[in-house]
C-alpha cells in the first residue's frame, strides 16, 4: 500500500515555503523522522521529516519550488499501519521568531516523541493591523501570495467565499479601498501597500535574487517597527571603574566571559524595576498599556545569516556570573544555528552592542512590541574635566530609542542617566 505524504502545518500564518533541497531519491528506504525535504519559510529553514517508514516511489517537488501546506511532497510505500499513521492529523509547529533561520526537524505524527523545532532569530512579527482576524484565515497559498504582492495583511481582509474563505477579488477590493484612503489622506495605520519600482533595466544590467528567510522576515519586522514614533536619546558613561573591576573579575574567574553587554544587561534588569514603563507594551486595539511583571532582556547577536535576538529570561533574578555565562552560550548557539524557539521569545527590552565593530552613536530600531532598546557603541578615551583639570576617561556611548507614545523625553533622560550612573559605579549593583 502507498500513501502521499503532504506538507504538514508549519505554524500560524505560514502557508508556503521554498524547497531548498530534496534530501531523498526515488527508491530510497526511509525511516521514521528521516528528513526528506529542506524547506525555507519566512520564519525559518526547517527539515521536514518522514511521518513513517517506507520506500520512496515518487517525488512531487524539486529544489526551487514554492509549495503550500497540504501539497504532496512524495509518495511512500509501506505497511498499512504506517499509512494510517501518515493520515493522522499533523500537529502544528509553533511559529518561530521572525528573524529565525536554521535547519531542524518539524514535529511529525510518528509514534516517536515530537522534536522541538530549532530556530534562530528575534521576535515574531505582529500583523500590521489594529483589527486582526481571530483564528485561522482561510485562503489558498496563491491568494496569500497575491496579498503579499499587494502589500496587504491578509488577516484584515474579510472573505466572501465559502466559510469566509478569502478570494482574489477580496484582496483586490481591499487593496483598492486602502489606496483610495491613502489618496484621501486617511490611510489606516495598518496599510502597508508596496510602491512600484522603476524599470532599472532601462539604465543597465541588473540581477535579482529572492529575499528569503531571515532577511525577508527582518524586512517585515522592521516595516512594522517603523510605525512606532521613535525618539533616540544619547548619553555617555565613564566605564573606567567597570573596566578595572572587570580586570580583577577576570583574574579571579577566568572561565566567566564578563563583557560590557553582560554588565549592561545586569544594569538594565535593575533599571526596568525602577522605570516600569520601559518594560511595557502598548495594546493599541484595546487602548491599554501592558506592564510586564517579569524582566527578560533580548541580546542582539550578529550572525552570518542576519541579526538574531536570543533572550536572557528573568534577568533580574540572575547574578552577573549567570548572565555572562548565559549570553556567551546563547551567542554561540545563535551562530551555530542551534537556538530553540523558547530562547527567542518573551523579551521585554533589547540591548544591542556594536562597540566591537566601531562607530560612535547610532539610532537602534525598537524591537516591536517592546517600547525601548539600548544601543552601545565603542568605548574611547576622551578628555573629561575632573577637579579643574582634564583627565583621560574611558567613555561608553549610549543610545536609547524609545516609543514616544508611552515614554516622554524627560523620562528617557532619567532612565538613561540612571543606567549610565550604574555603569560608572559597578559597586552599586555588585559584581556577583
Amino acid at each position: 500500500m502507498a500513501f502521499a505524504f503532504k506538507l504538514p502545518e508549519l505554524g500560524e500564518n505560514i502557508e508556503t515555503g521554498d524547497v531548498v533541497n530534496v534530501l531523498v531519491s526515488v527508491g530510497d528506504t526511509l525511516e521514521v523522522d528521516q528528513p526528506v525535504v529542506e524547506l525555507e519559510t519566512d520564519k525559518a529553514t526547517v527539515e521536514v521529516p518522514a511521518p513513517a517508514a517506507g520506500k520512496v516511489i515518487d517525488i512531487a517537488v524539486k529544489a526551487g519550488d514554492t509549495i503550500g501546506v497540504g501539497q504532496v511532497i512524495l509518495t511512500i510505500s509501506g505497511t498499512e499501519s504506517q499509512d494510517e499513521a501518515a493520515s493522522a492529523p499533523t500537529p502544528a509547529v509553533p511559529e518561530p521568531s521572525p528573524e529565525s533561520e536554521t535547519v531542524q526537524p518539524l514535529s511529525s505524527p510518528a509514534p516517536s516523541p515530537p522534536k522541538t523545532p530549532v530556530v534562530s532569530s528575534a521576535p515574531t512579527p505582529t500583523p500590521t493591523t489594529s483589527e486582526p482576524r481571530v483564528g485561522k484565515v482561510l485562503a489558498a497559498p496563491s491568494i496569500r501570495r497575491l496579498a503579499r504582492e499587494f502589500g496587504v495583511d491578509i488577516t484584515t481582509v474579510k472573505g466572501s467565499g465559502a466559510r469566509g474563505r478569502v478570494t482574489a477579488e477580496d484582496v483586490k477590493v481591499y487593496a483598492r479601498k486602502v489606496m483610495e484612503q491613502a489618496r484621501q489622506g486617511d490611510a489606516p495605520p495598518s496599510s502597508s501597500l508596496t510602491v512600484a519600482l522603476p524599470d532599472f533595466e532601462k539604465w543597465g544590467v541588473v540581477e535579482r535574487t529572492p529575499m528569503r528567510g531571515i532577511r525577508r522576515a527582518t524586512s517585515r519586522q522592521m516595516t512594522q517597527a517603523w510605525t512606532i514614533p521613535h525618539v533616540t536619546q544619547h548619553d555617555r558613561a565613564d566605564v573606567g571603574q567597570f573596566e578595572s573591576a572587570r580586570a580583577r573579575f577576570k583574574k579571579e574567574t577566568p572561565d566567566v566571559p564578563l563583557t560590557v553587554t553582560a554588565f549592561a544587561v545586569k544594569v538594565l534588569a535593575a533599571a526596568l524595576k525602577v522605570f516600569p514603563q520601559f518594560n511595557a507594551s502598548i495594546d493599541v486595539a484595546n487602548g491599554e498599556v501592558v506592564y510586564k511583571q517579569y524582566v527578560s532582556i533580548g541580546v542582539a547577536v550578529d550572525t552570518e545569516r542576519g541579526l538574531l535576538v536570543p533572550v536572557v529570561r528573568q534577568a533580574d533574578q540572575k547574578t552577573l556570573t549567570q548572565i555572562s555565562t548565559e549570553i556567551a552560550e546563547l551567542a554561540g548557539k545563535a551562530r551555530s544555528k542551534a537556538l530553540t524557539l523558547e530562547e527567542l521569545q518573551g523579551g521585554t527590552f533589547t540591548v544591542t552592542n556594536l562597540g566591537g565593530l566601531g562607530g560612535t552613536l547610532f539610532t537602534p530600531i525598537i524591537n516591536h512590541p517592546e517600547v525601548a532598546i539600548l544601543g552601545l557603541s565603542r568605548s574611547t578615551y576622551e578628555p573629561v574635566m575632573v577637579g579643574g583639570a582634564f583627565q583621560p576617561r574611558l567613555m561608553l556611548p549610549l543610545s536609547l530609542s524609545y516609543d514616544h507614545r508611552l515614554i516622554d523625553g524627560a523620562a528617557a533622560v532619567r532612565f538613561l542617566r540612571w543606567v549610565a550612573d550604574r555603569l560608572e559605579h559597578p559597586l552599586l549593583l555588585g559584581l556577583e
